[in-house]
């Protein structure tokens, strides 16, 4: 099975009906089992997550199996279905982005979204560019901490 691999920033305009056009990059790289049904979120930041349907199922399943009769579960899941979406792509690729989704995030006019592997971001630019890490020594510290490994990528020789 191949792994789908959503990447990149796109910066994206909606419509006066608060639609938005998925770049074609990021359509061409959905999985064919999720067709054009994906699941729209609120983010843990002020921004929406876009999840391909089949992505999507295996946090599904994650949440759900959480014990019902766990206030601190009950909670999570709560908060974590809040405001839970199903989106379609028309035939020209746009999905409609909810108005209360759209206040959450701070969306207007004007949208990046990046792609984060199994998902996409959807955000404000404005608010986009205050979570992004401004130092690059920062960022080289973190990719030194969470990328270094004692195993090497790829095969290993016999």
């Amino acid at each position: 099975m191949t792994t789908q691999l959503l990447s990149g920033e796109y910066e994206c305009k909606l419509d006066p009906k608060g639609r938005l056009v998925l770049p074609a990059k990021v359509k061409a790289n959905l999985p064919e089992a999720s067709g054009t049904q994906l699941v729209l979120v609120r983010g843990f930041e002020p921004c929406l997550v876009l999840y391909p349907r089949s992505a999507w199922r295996v946090i599904h399943e994650k949440v759900m199996a959480l014990d019902e009769f766990n206030e601190e579960y009950r909670q999570f899941q709560r908060n974590f279905f809040r405001g839970m979406t199903e989106v379609e792509l028309d035939s020209i690729s746009r999905f409609m982005l909810p108005r209360t989704m759209l206040r959450y995030a701070g969306i207007e006019r004007e949208a990046i979204i990046v792609g984060l592997g199994n998902r996409c971001e959807i955000w404000d630019p404005t608010r986009y560019d205050d979570y992004l890490i401004k130092d690059q020594q920062n960022f080289s510290k973190l990719a030194q901490k969470f990328l270094t490994t004692d195993v090497p990528f790829g095969p290993v020789a016999a």
